[in-house]
C-alpha cells in the first residue's frame, strides 16, 4: 500500500505537474492508496473556504482512511526522533515523524515531496513510492 503525504495532495489540488502528482494520479484507479487522518487535517487546514474544504474532504474519503498513531507507534516515533537527532538530523514536524514511522512499522511505501523524509529513507529504511 502507498500512503500519500499532504505535500503530494496539496500539489495535486494546486494542479502542480510533479513526478509525485503524476504517480498519485496514475494510482487513482487502483486500491493501493491510503490517506492518513493527520494528512487529511494538514490538507484541509490550507483551504480558506469551508465549501472547498468539504469538497476536498469528500475526495479524500474516497480512498482508504487510516489512523496514523497509537501509543506504541508514538513511542517508536520518539525513538526514531532521538536516533536521528543523535546523528545531527532534526525532523521539522511531529506529523512527518509519525507519518514516516507509520509507514516503516506497517510496511507501506510513502509518496511524498518533503525533504524531512529523506533521512528516514536513508537511516530508518522508509520505502518511497
Amino acid at each position: 500500500m502507498i500512503l500519500v503525504d499532504s505535500s503530494v495532495w496539496i500539489d495535486h489540488f494546486r494542479d502542480a505537474e510533479t513526478d509525485q502528482v503524476r504517480r498519485l494520479r496514475a494510482e487513482f484507479d487502483g486500491d493501493e492508496l491510503l490517506v492518513g487522518d493527520l494528512v487529511i487535517c494538514e490538507v484541509l487546514q490550507g483551504f480558506r473556504l469551508a465549501d472547498d474544504a468539504r469538497r476536498v474532504e469528500g475526495i479524500l474519503r474516497l480512498f482508504d482512511l487510516v489512523s496514523l498513531a497509537d501509543p506504541e507507534l508514538a513511542v517508536t516515533a520518539a525513538t526514531n526522533y532521538r536516533f536521528l537527532r543523535s546523528r545531527g538530523i532534526t525532523i521539522r514536524t511531529t506529523v512527518d515523524l509519525i507519518i514516516g514511522t507509520f509507514c516503516i512499522e506497517r510496511g507501506h511505501s510513502l509518496l511524498h515531496s518533503d525533504r524531512d523524509f529523506e533521512p528516514m529513507e536513508r537511516l530508518l529504511g522508509l520505502q518511497v513510492a
